[in-house]
């Protein structure tokens, strides 16, 4: 059990030694025991597996807070990214009026996950996100304690995927998630920040910290909302703006004459822009080059 989550159940008990009312719900759902209990059931039902990065979240507390930042409509598309050991699960089956779906990768994980929570039967897709399809022909938001090995590549399936895609609820390695949300200017600013931010609003919502994990994380994480923007840039062609933006950050160092000399016609190496390194543009100069560059070079 985690020092964080020690103190929470310390405090109950405490309050209730000295006859303070702590009946209310919120209170109810932190003692010690409860907590104690899931620690000690996850940890002897589930078995780590560092190949897949995983950590269980086991501070219910912090669970509750995730899932409480979903934009929750009645009937809503869900789907859940790794479930594993059922943290957020347990309170995203709640909502009866939403359709749930659940992509677990390890079998184990889908045994329990069967065992613990019948509910979920026949809504789990075992597969690797990376390789799934999407799992709804209509719009759907997304929620997960994603990998940290993999949720990079998890974004870019969000962004394959981004047409149908409503909202993003995700943890991430706390470093990854100031990254993505930071600005042009900031030496964190790169790839993921302006491929996410042209598509959708990306918002910081809080940190998470390892003690709240099973086993803790060398690192701190950090909790991101991705909403939809509905293509605001009107990007037609996704593949093409990738690549620009990565050619552009991958030699960050140089300008982008140099970066980008073998990515966008020669025409467009004479604009001012390209004295300029990728890390001093923000979305929507990405987007003119992006414009430019899929009018063959000439200035739009």
């Amino acid at each position: 059990m985690s020092s964080a989550c020690r103190a929470i159940g310390f405090r109950v008990v405490v309050l209730m030694r000295r006859g303070i009312k702590t009946d209310s719900p919120t209170t109810e759902r932190f003692t010690f025991a409860a907590m104690e209990q899931r620690h000690n059931r996850i940890s002897s039902d589930l078995h780590l597996k560092k190949s897949l990065g995983q950590h269980f979240l086991h501070d219910d507390n912090m669970c509750r807070k995730i899932v409480e930042h979903v934009t929750h409509t009645p009937g809503m598309r869900m789907l859940e990214v790794g479930p594993g050991g059922g943290a957020l699960t347990r309170y995203l089956l709640e909502w009866q009026d939403a359709l749930y779906k659940a992509i677990e990768i390890d079998e184990e994980k889908v045994v329990y996950l069967n065992k613990t929570y019948p509910a979920i039967k026949g809504r789990i897709i075992m597969q690797d996100i990376l390789k799934a399809d999407m799992p709804f022909d209509e719009p759907f938001s997304v929620i997960g304690n994603f990998p940290y090995n993999i949720s990079s590549p998890i974004l870019f399936k969000v962004l394959e995927w981004e047409a149908e895609v409503v909202e993003v609820i995700g943890m991430f390695q706390k470093e990854v998630a100031q990254r993505i949300a930071s600005g042009p200017g900031s030496k964190s600013y790169g790839i993921l920040s302006v491929l996410m931010q042209a598509f959708f609003k990306v918002d910081y919502l809080f940190d998470v910290h390892e003690q709240c994990f099973t086993p803790p994380p060398k690192v701190k994480s950090g909790v991101l909302r991705f909403t939809n923007l509905h293509n605001p840039f009107a990007i037609n062609d996704k593949r093409r703006f990738i690549i620009l933006v990565k050619a552009a950050f991958n030699q960050r160092r140089k300008t982008l004459r140099n970066a980008l000399k073998s990515t966008v016609p020669t025409s467009m190496l004479a604009d001012p822009i390209m004295d300029k390194r990728a890390e001093q543009l923000g979305v929507a100069d990405f987007v003119g080059l992006y414009q430019q560059m899929m009018a063959g070079g000439s200035s739009q």
